[in-house]
């Protein structure tokens, strides 16, 4: 792993036994001593700290000075509405190729006089270079990289991150602050991947280390890797940029046309205007030919990614195939997502998949599988 990059937190993992592991070009911790199932367990019933530095963090500045300019030069590459982000929220987006497929998903804060962004790590070379080549008249990108990240979640959160700024208590889903504190300014956002409420954290990288190990120090804090954060999401129903999106999946086949705002659909005030957006649009009028759903296997048994669906125990072709699938701690079963043809799409429909050469049945499901806590 000697070519992979570390984040300011490297050390501090190693000194809590994490086992570290590639991932997205970073030796990342996949697990504590605690263990990928107690970690999801502790996440659900008090709080979990991740390390999410790996990520991009970016602000786009106006040069006219004028947030506005900004939400509408993003607005050229995103199908999502930022014009009508109010100061202080976020909102999810993505970016969209020509042909309509997802080049990443991301998080877009308004924060008075400029846009941050958070993007994912194995796209957000690729994704800053986007930004610069279509953006760069109207904005100056820049990324963010004396910054760590961390996510904090579950029901314990809020106490946790209280004990360090009592802004926290006052946040709702999706607001975003700039809080000073002890470890300097923190850029906060009530959010994150786990379907917990709870909190994304930036923090200058000089005081990562001791804001952590602050964090750590309250009631009920555990640190938590990849692997719990994975099945975490999947229960919460989230999509993981690589496995159940990517460059060949539209955000209407990916069941994420919620995302997308009337102003931004046909007949809206800003109605397209971005890559892909003649697909798009048809697709939320028109609808498409698969579409991402839920998928609880019958028994104990997790279907995984790569796992082919058929319609039916003798079906001889495959009408979809699982993007991701594990054993679902919470809620005690094992659960999958995937994309299927859109008539088999309904919540209780029967489907097939094959593992190791047998049919073995499960059922479309509504998500998240497990109801989600955010503070509304």
């Amino acid at each position: 792993m000697s070519d992979l990059k570390r984040t300011q937190l490297f050390d501090l993992h190693v000194e809590l036994g994490a086992k570290m592991v590639p991932f997205a070009g970073y030796e990342m911790p996949v697990q504590y001593p605690l263990g990928v199932m107690k970690e999801h367990i502790h996440t659900r019933e008090n709080a979990g700290l991740f390390d999410v530095s790996h990520m991009g963090q970016v602000i786009v500045r106006p040069k006219s000075g004028n947030v506005a300019d900004a939400a509408l030069a993003l607005e050229t590459l995103v199908p999502v509405s930022i014009s009508a982000l109010k100061e202080g929220r976020q909102r999810y987006g993505m970016f969209t190729n020509d042909d309509g497929g997802i080049m990443d998903d991301l998080m877009i804060a308004n924060r008075g006089d400029q846009l941050f962004v958070v993007v994912n790590a194995a796209c957000k070379g690729a994704d800053i270079a986007h930004m610069r080549a279509h953006m760069s008249d109207q904005c100056d990108i820049d990324v963010i990289e004396d910054r760590a990240l961390l996510a904090l979640q579950g029901p314990l959160a809020e106490a946790a991150l209280a004990s360090i700024t009592s802004v926290a208590t006052e946040m709702k889903f999706m607001d975003v602050v700039i809080a000073p504190s002890d470890f300097g300014d923190l850029w906060i956002s009530r959010s994150g991947y786990t379907g917990e409420d709870g909190y994304e954290i930036s923090v200058a990288q000089d005081q990562a280390i001791a804001f952590s190990r602050a964090l750590l120090a309250q009631n009920g804090v555990q640190p938590i890797g990849l692997g719990a954060r994975d099945s975490l999401r999947l229960e919460a129903g989230l999509c993981l940029y690589g496995n159940d999106i990517d460059e060949t999946t539209s955000p209407v086949e990916a069941s994420l046309h919620w995302a997308i705002q009337k102003a931004r659909r046909a007949g809206g005030d800003r109605a397209g205007g971005f890559p892909g957006a003649d697909r798009i649009l048809k697709e939320l009028e028109n609808g498409t030919s698969r579409l991402r759903v839920g998928i609880l296997p019958d028994g104990r048994a997790p279907m995984r990614a790569h796992t082919m669906l058929f319609a039916s125990a003798d079906a001889t072709e495959p009408m979809g195939e699982i993007t991701s699938g594990a054993f679902g701690p919470t809620i005690g079963k094992p659960m999958s997502m995937g994309y299927v043809a859109s008539e088999y799409a309904a919540s209780g429909t029967r489907i097939f998949a094959e593992l190791r050469g047998k049919r073995m049945p499960a059922t479309v499901a509504d998500m998240p599988f497990r109801p989600s806590t955010y503070k509304r």
